[in-house]
């Protein structure tokens, strides 16, 4: 029996939101406070949706949402285009790549595995933005980014999985 309308609508939604989530931290990661250096410093929440869902459920992110969000993150936060969507993409990539070596795994492992990733991703931003500006950006600011956005990953894994553990149950 085909399934309802409002069935398919339903089931469209639920797997609309690993990139609706995504994309909402996206959005609060680029909110101004007007705290003197956080821009510069401030953790990188879109990161964190992209390796979990890619880890989790890479079916509901798919690299058109990853790329989107990237290219969103970079004109909101006026970064130069494309530094996101590079950054964002190779970890989707390495997040896919290492899924079946996470399966099962304890939650320490796969927050290693975000800890490894995170610092390639930073390093390859701060190298970009470096190269990009034609000068060396001080290190000291993606490593303060990078280590809040290590310290942010368990609530934020904690919070997506209860997400996924009561709205994208595979029927």
């Amino acid at each position: 029996m085909k399934p309802s309308f409002w069935h398919r609508v339903d089931r469209f939604a639920r797997d609309l939101t690993p990139f609706a989530l995504t994309f909402l931290l996206m959005v609060i990661n680029t909110i101004p406070f007007h705290i003197p250096g956080f821009a510069q410093v401030v953790p990188l929440l879109s990161l964190i949706g992209i390796y979990f869902w890619s880890v989790y459920r890479p079916d509901l992110m798919p690299a058109s949402a990853v790329f989107l969000i990237g290219l969103l993150h970079d004109f909101i936060s006026g970064l130069p285009l494309g530094v996101s969507v590079l950054v964002f993409l190779l970890v989707q990539g390495a997040g896919i790549a290492q899924r079946s070596f996470f399966s099962g795994k304890s939650f320490v492992i796969v927050w290693f595995g975000f800890i490894i990733v995170a610092a390639g991703a930073l390093s390859m931003e701060w190298l970009l933005l470096s190269i990009l500006s034609g000068e060396l950006i001080q290190p000291r600011s993606a490593l303060y980014q990078f280590g809040l956005t290590v310290a942010l990953f368990p609530v934020l894994a904690w919070m997506l999985t209860r997400w996924q553990q009561a709205f994208l149950q595979v029927d």
